[in-house]
This record gives C-alpha cells, sequence and structure tokens, in this order.
C-alpha cells in the first residue's frame, strides 16, 4: 500500500465498515454481531468485531446446490495492530474453517517470514504478491473513481500510481497474511478450497483499492472519529441486512448494537472442536498438508493452494 502502517490503521476500518455498508442489502451482507474491546495475555489490548456474513444469493450455483437458504458465515476478528487475527466458520458445515493472521510492516514486501512459518510451512508456501493498481478486477467491482492508475489523492498528493509504484512510493507498507483453510466434505473439498482462495484473493485485492481510493475521505480522522463512523455505518448496515442475525443454535436475536446476547461458540480447546482461536494456532497443515500464505500487500502478496 502507498501508505504508512500507522495510516493504514485508520484507513482499513474505515474501508471495512464502508464496503461493508456497500455490500449489504435486500437481507444480504454482513450485519455487525459484536464490537468491542478486548485483552489477551499475548497481544495486549485490542478490538474483537464479530460478524455475520449472509449471501446464499451470492453463492455459484454449484455451491447453492448444498446450502440451505438460510446460509451464512460467522467472522470472528481480534484486532491486536499491527497484527490482526480472522476466524470464518460456516452455519452448517462443522467441519469448515478459515484461519488468517496478519501482520503490517513498513517495507515493500520484502519481509521473508513475517507470520513466523516454521520449516515445513515455508517449504510448502506460495507466496502470491497482489497488486492494487495493475492485478486484473472482476468487471463487476470496477469504478472509475477507484481506478488506482487514474487516481491522485487530493489531500496527499499520491498517485496516480505507475507500474513501478511498489518501488517509488514513500510511504510504503506491506500487509502479510497467513491463510489456513479446512474443509472437510467429501467430494468437494479440493473444489471448494480453491474457490475459497480465489475468493479471498478478490475481496483483498477490492478493499486494498479501495482503501487507498478512499484516502481523501478518511485522511485526517482520529481513532475517535473513526470509532464514531464505525457505529454509524454498523447501524445502517444492519438495518440493511435486517433486524435479525441467526445464531449458531438456529436462535435469533437482535444484530443492532454491541449488547446482543448470545451462546459461546465451542472451545476450540475442547474434544472434536474444529474451529481456531487465536492462543491456539493451529500449526496442522490444511489440505494436502499445504498451508496457504497470502501477504496482501498492494504491494502485497497472497498464496493459493494446489
Amino acid at each position: 500500500m502507498p501508505l504508512s502502517v500507522e495510516e493504514y490503521r485508520l484507513g482499513q476500518l474505515y474501508m471495512i465498515a464502508k464496503h461493508s455498508h456497500e455490500q449489504s442489502g435486500n437481507g444480504e451482507g454482513v450485519a455487525v454481531v459484536k464490537n468491542e474491546p478486548c485483552d489477551h495475555p499475548e497481544h495486549g489490548k485490542g478490538q474483537y468485531t464479530e460478524k455475520q456474513i449472509f449471501l446464499s444469493s451470492r453463492l455459484p450455483t454449484w455451491v447453492a446446490n448444498f446450502v440451505p437458504n438460510i446460509f451464512y458465515i460467522t467472522e470472528k476478528a481480534w484486532n491486536f495492530y499491527p497484527h490482526t487475527i480472522t476466524e470464518y466458520t460456516c452455519s452448517f458445515i462443522p467441519r469448515f474453517s478459515i484461519s488468517i493472521d496478519t501482520r503490517y510492516e513498513d517495507n515493500k514486501g520484502t519481509a521473508e517470514n513475517s507470520l513466523e512459518l516454521n520449516e515445513e510451512e515455508l517449504a510448502a508456501r506460495e507466496v502470491d504478491f497482489v497488486d492494487i493498481a495493475f492485478d486484473e478486477l472482476a468487471e463487476k467491482y470496477y469504478k472509475e473513481e477507484e481506478d488506482l492508475t487514474k487516481f491522485q489523492s487530493k489531500k496527499t498528493e499520491r498517485g496516480p500510481l505507475s507500474p513501478d509504484w511498489k518501488d517509488t512510493s514513500d510511504p510504503i507498507m506491506c500487509s502479510y497474511k497467513l491463510v489456513r483453510v479446512k474443509f472437510e466434505v467429501w467430494g468437494l473439498q479440493t473444489r471448494v478450497e480453491s474457490y475459497v482462495h480465489k475468493a479471498i484473493r478478490d475481496i483483498l485485492l477490492l478493499g486494498h483499492r479501495q482503501a487507498f481510493a478512499w484516502i481523501d475521505e478518511w485522511y485526517g480522522m482520529s481513532m475517535e472519529d473513526i470509532r464514531d463512523y464505525e457505529a454509524r455505518m454498523q447501524e445502517e448496515t444492519n438495518k440493511k441486512v435486517g433486524n435479525t442475525a441467526v445464531l449458531e443454535d438456529g436462535n435469533t436475536a437482535s444484530a443492532l448494537g454491541d449488547s446482543v446476547s448470545t451462546e459461546p461458540l465451542p472451545n476450540p480447546s475442547d474434544p472434536g472442536a474444529d474451529r481456531l482461536h487465536p492462543s491456539t494456532p493451529m500449526n496442522t497443515p490444511i489440505s494436502k498438508n499445504a498451508p496457504v500464505q497470502i501477504d496482501a500487500l498492494g504491494a502485497g502478496e497472497i498464496t493459493e493452494n494446489k
């Protein structure tokens, strides 16, 4: 990204709130269930968010044939900036999970092992650099005002981005991501995992493009300003998705605000719990014993599992 790590801290939060609002409507999109401070024995103080992502009609036909009409993904995220941990689980497939560890650094993607993989993981890792300016974006997401080869910030005068922008931009930062996918459904495992990696790459490309394209909207805001903006967008987005969120046990609860009462999800330390947790990182290799690293910069990077 043509930003500093400190700048991106605000830009990322703004982008996620606005992007979630834009992509929600007609009962589908992102419902915010929780957004509150948290503490972690290793990472310290941070922010915890829990969201439910409703997207039944957006699934490809071959996937939609296997899922119920009320289909959502639960996202849990722990933000200990510049380190974040995100987990995704499915409302009806207990053996499906995605874990994403992220670290932000003020460099152009030159760190060889930012997320401290072991030797086995490094040997299996594939790295994919994501160029926010020149990588192909799906036509349905393209907006000329977000084309970074044309966009120039009025507040910072950064942009448009040239082909060598990763070598000439100052400041410059990279978002390194390590992604692990687990899907244990016979006959669909390889196809679904490939679909998931492609979807993650598309989301990272679009989101990072927007974080920079919207810089004049968030640049100069304080963290308090960002939290106020998040709260406003959260309420508006939840109204667009619907007034109720479906809980893991099949019940419903209001998805408006941070005070939703829900039953806790299974503890990942319990026997048979197929979930990930920041305090218990999953070191077991994923499908075909190959971890996936997504180092998403804008000078970022991603990996896709074969």
